[in-house]
């Protein structure tokens, strides 16, 4: 029985701390914005796609594929230095924030 205390405990605290911070995410995103826009709505110019609204999930492993270089071309180059120390919790929160962006298509740049 005690065992499934310690273990229960366990698992809350560790949930807790993985726990996606939307706000932390706004402030790592303020990093993103002169290539992905404001809204997350990416820049032509800047060949920077639309993350608004992408499911955080497939954010978390972009950015991750990013960082290890298994996704490598002079877009993700110039990503890079933005991204290339972000801890996995900032990852999760980023790809928090950006989630809950919505996609407006009339802001389209």
């Amino acid at each position: 029985f005690m065992k499934m205390i310690i273990a229960s405990v366990f698992t809350l605290t560790t949930l807790t701390a993985f726990a996606q911070d939307a706000a932390n995410g706004e402030k790592l995103y303020s990093k993103c914005i002169s290539c992905h826009g404001k809204e997350g709505m990416g820049m032509k110019a800047q060949k920077a796609p639309m993350i608004a609204g992408q499911y955080d999930w497939y954010i978390e492993a972009q950015v991750n594929a990013i960082i290890k270089k298994e996704r490598d071309n002079a877009n993700t180059k110039k990503m890079m230095p933005f991204v290339k120390n972000l801890s996995e919790k900032d990852i999760k929160d980023l790809a928090a924030y950006i989630s809950k962006l919505t996609p407006d298509l009339s802001k389209r740049k």
